[in-house]
Parts: structure tokens; C-alpha cells; sequence
């Protein structure tokens, strides 16, 4: 009888003894753990690497250009509160902000945007090639904003201090259990209206508002639990003004908090799982093979001959005549 053809993994996991079987296994977890040990990660509980302010503005741009407008909302405020970003791209910002807003008749917001714009730079005017609806929007604004003594001006935003959000990230939770949210704003100026939660499921995709509760300094809300989806779920925190428009944040659209939401377990066998065999497979495509290979030329000759069964007796007992 000819004999029959064994895959590397049946001959791992059937025909070798348990002893060869456990020094296989060994040389996979040592080798699997040191490739891991090289390999980036995902970061989780803390924010990813933050993109330049240059990038996000030209991403909120081209949002905004592919009517992706609360997307854009999102990026363009995020290049906003970056200390780094220079006076002329927060121009830039509060522009396409204002350009946004309009778009989706948010008027208060849009209008503290374009005065935003003009405590930075009151001979702000828009272009000819601009539409006819923002540009009379701008200069209805300018018109309020001088009849008011051009508040803000004297002082300019940045003189006021930023407020602070202190809040903890949890690096790791249940699937489908809602998370608190909570945490602490320092608001020495008290510019702080309200805040926002903005989560998402994944790392794609538009972010849901939530809005906090907000008393004494502190802000509570949850994540919802069918939002808590494996692999992660992203979020950032937003201290917004009386006019809706962000002061600071605690993480933001372009380097949100993550939280990892691992897959249940199911069996508890280390071969059942297939996270096992999905880390190691490349490992195993490699020198794993080449050792199992080398271990099945071992001629029959050299395996240990099948122990033979016992002799047996009979006894028999008779009882009376």
C-alpha cells in the first residue's frame, strides 16, 4: 500500500510523537514572538501620529470640494487647534469653515468663523472668482462685526489661555459594553460652552456627535455598546464656544484615542485559535518548514518499534462438586 501524502500541518499535528510536537511548537511561539517584537503596532489608548497642519488643511479642502462637509468640518478644525499652525493657514481655516457652514445653513457657526477671519486679519477680503452668496455673507458679517468695535480685535485669540481637557483613555475594552467618558476642563477664562464626543467603529468613515453633560468643570457621557465593534473604535474630545466653534481638544479627527474591542475568545485551545496560526503562518512558511522537512527523512528504521501488547491469562474458578 503506497503511503499516504501528509501536509506539513498533519505531520505537526498527527503523525509525530508529543515530545517532537511540543519542540515544534516551541520553535514556533520563540520565532512568531521575535517577529512580532519587530513589527510596528497599532497604538491604542493614546493618539496616532498627528499629520501636518499643511496636509490636513489641503485634506479639509478637498473634503469640502467633494462635498464631504461636515468630514471637512472635522479635518480643517483639528489643523485649527494645532499650536503650530501659522496665522495664515488659520486664515485659511476659518475660511473654509465659513465656506462649510454656509453649505449646510449652520449660519451662527459660519458667521463666527468669518469673524474669527477678521480678527486675524480685518482687511480680509474674498475674491472676485468667489461665489456671489459667501462673499455677500462675509461682508454683511464685516458690517456687524465694526459696528460692534470689532470685538476680539483689541486682544486677538491668542491672548487668552487655551483651555485644557484632562481625560484618561482606556487602552482596552469589552466588546459591545458602553465606555464611559469622562474627564476634566481647566477653563481659567471660561470660554468653554459645551462638549463634544466625536466617536466612530474602525478607523474610517465620519464621526458620530455625542454631546456631554457639563457641570463644575467636569463632562460625562458614553459610548454607545453597538459602537464598540472589534478591532478598535476611535474618539476625541472638543471644547466648543458660545458660538460653536472649537477651543481645544483632547485628541482630534486626524490622531483620535483609540481603544482596542478584542474578538471573543472561542475554545481554549491554543491550536483551536486561529489568531495562532494567522501570526505565526509566516514564520511557519519559512524555517518551521525547513525543520519539519529535515525531521520527516528519518527512515522508518530509526523510529522506535511499536511496543506489542501484553500477554494475557485466563483463570477460571470452580465453585462446588
Amino acid at each position: 500500500m503506497k503511503d499516504r501524502p501528509r501536509t506539513w500541518y498533519g505531520s505537526l499535528m498527527s503523525t509525530k510523537p508529543l515530545s517532537h510536537r511540543i519542540s515544534i511548537v516551541g520553535l514556533i511561539l520563540f520565532l512568531s514572538s521575535t517577529l512580532l517584537s519587530i513589527s510596528p503596532c497599532p497604538a491604542f489608548g493614546q493618539s496616532s501620529r498627528p499629520a501636518s497642519q499643511t496636509d490636513l488643511i489641503r485634506s479639509g479642502v478637498q473634503l469640502f470640494e467633494d462635498q464631504r462637509y461636515e468630514e471637512s468640518i472635522q479635518t480643517l478644525s483639528a489643523a485649527l487647534l494645532r499650536p503650530t499652525t501659522s496665522q495664515s493657514d488659520r486664515i485659511d481655516v476659518y475660511r473654509y469653515l465659513a465656506f462649510n457652514y454656509l453649505v449646510l445653513s449652520q449660519m451662527d457657526e459660519a458667521e463666527a468663523a468669518v469673524r474669527g477671519l477678521y480678527v486675524l486679519d480685518p482687511q480680509f477680503s474674498l475674491a472676485d472668482t468667489e461665489s456671489p452668496r459667501f462673499r455677500s455673507f462675509f461682508k454683511e458679517v464685516r458690517e456687524r462685526w465694526e459696528a460692534e468695535g470689532r470685538p476680539g480685535l483689541e486682544r486677538g485669540s491668542a491672548a487668552l489661555a487655551a483651555p485644557v481637557i484632562k481625560h484618561a483613555s482606556p487602552a482596552e475594552w469589552e466588546r459591545g459594553k458602553p465606555v464611559p467618558v469622562t474627564g476634566q476642563i481647566a477653563d481659567p477664562n471660561h470660554r468653554v460652552a459645551s462638549i463634544v464626543v466625536h466617536v466612530r467603529s474602525g478607523s474610517k468613515g465620519k464621526y458620530r456627535h455625542l454631546e456631554a453633560r457639563l457641570a463644575q468643570g467636569v463632562f460625562r457621557t458614553s459610548i454607545p455598546g453597538p459602537m464598540l465593534t472589534p478591532p478598535l473604535v476611535e474618539y476625541y474630545i472638543e471644547a466648543l464656544d458660545e458660538a460653536h466653534l472649537p477651543i481645544a481638544s483632547r485628541g482630534d479627527a486626524a490622531a483620535p484615542l483609540r481603544i482596542a474591542i478584542p474578538e471573543p475568545e472561542k475554545g481554549g485551545s491554543l491550536f483551536a485559535s486561529p489568531w495562532f496560526w494567522v501570526a505565526t503562518a509566516a514564520v511557519v512558511a519559512g524555517g518551521v518548514t525547513g525543520a519539519i522537512l529535515l525531521s520527516d527523512t528519518k527512515t522508518d528504521s530509526q523510529k522506535p518499534p511499536p511496543q506489542q501488547p501484553a500477554p494475557t491469562s485466563r483463570v477460571v474458578i470452580v465453585i462446588g462438586n
